[in-house]
């Protein structure tokens, strides 16, 4: 079966985009990072989490729905679900975290995220290429030479393996940790970061670039600068962040196409929404303008009562915008 992701890539590359090809990921690598907290709680056990069988039920879930492109894992989801052929016939892509870098070491009493990020990867790419030709590799910048110098030379050792292997790969770029001292002013971050993504690629062959970058949403400004620099070749994509409400996760796909983000990465605003398939289905409607951001909060909370599950959040506060980025 053709898978949905490229041909939406084939359309956004040809100038050809429609709301139609907005691309959606269903980010559930979150065990290389949480550990077990990346199910999310547990509601019918107060202080525990779900097990690891119950975070695979929900990216069978979600993958069955057919409303995502891609299927974001940790190479041991992947070896589990790719082996009993869940994306064999299926418009959906399966893709892997290739790199685990120690910004997103988000243990229990941690201190890691104390510290600028540094390179790291856990994963086997020679085995991995076995369940998947897609993966997302990542850097954070720190605006540390020292840092910053080692995350660029890892990422230019990973793009030669990953010719090497196979493997196709989107980018993320995460903004440093709150923890970290760039030395810069919080309106300058999000154009450092803008640079800094423009100065990465531009030593990249074409055979070796990103399908499309992963990222924070860091305003309208910035994102519709990233969006223009070079619209064929360089697809913005944003990442969701924390959980929010359900109003931020519609209010950022929203505002973020927009402005011209063409893919949305959503990992905790999926898993820990209370029918993730419903969720995804009225990011589709916001993002193609049937729906607003505030009435798809209504229709969703409906959709909920009518299947028999109560919601975790009410509607009258599910209904705020609580992100002070979608505020402006």
């Amino acid at each position: 079966m053709a898978k949905s992701l490229d041909l939406k890539l084939d359309s956004i590359r040809s100038s050809n985009y429609t709301s139609s090809d907005f691309i959606i990921a269903d980010a559930k690598d979150g065990d290389m990072a949480m550990g077990m907290a990346a199910p999310g709680p547990d509601r019918g056990r107060p202080g525990s989490f779900r097990s690891k069988q119950q975070y695979l039920d929900g990216m069978r879930e979600v993958t069955k729905s057919g409303l995502v492109d891609i299927m974001l894992m940790s190479a041991s989801s992947a070896s589990v679900l790719c082996g009993e052929g869940l994306f064999d016939d299926s418009p959906v892509t399966p893709a892997v975290r290739l790199n685990d870098t120690t910004d997103i070491w988000f243990m229990r009493g941690n201190r890691y995220v104390q510290h600028p990020s540094r390179p790291f990867a856990t994963i086997d790419m020679e085995a991995a290429r076995e369940v998947a030709d897609l993966g997302l590799y990542s850097i954070t910048y720190s605006n540390d030479l020292d840092h910053d110098y080692a995350s660029v030379q890892a990422y230019k050792e990973f793009r030669a393996e990953a010719e090497y292997t196979g493997f196709r790969h989107f980018l993320e770029i995460f903004n440093p940790g709150a923890d970290i001292d760039t030395g810069l002013k919080k309106e300058e971050l999000p154009f450092f970061i803008n640079d800094a993504i423009a100065r990465t690629l531009g030593g990249v062959v074409a055979e070796q670039q990103p399908l499309f970058l992963k990222m924070p949403y860091n305003g309208p400004a910035a994102l519709e600068e990233l969006a223009a620099y070079d619209p064929q070749n360089l697809i913005v994509g944003i990442l969701g962040g924390s959980a929010g409400t359900t109003r931020d996760t519609f209010e950022l796909v929203s505002q973020a196409e927009k402005h011209g983000a063409r893919v949305a990465l959503f990992g905790r605003k999926i898993n820990l929404s209370d029918s993730p398939v419903q969720l995804i289905n009225m990011m589709r409607k916001v993002v193609q303008r049937e729906l607003a951001p505030r009435e798809a909060v209504k229709v969703y909370h409906d959709a909920l009562i009518k299947a028999g599950i109560t919601a975790s959040t009410p509607l009258e506060k599910d209904i705020e915008v609580t992100e002070e980025i979608l505020k402006g």
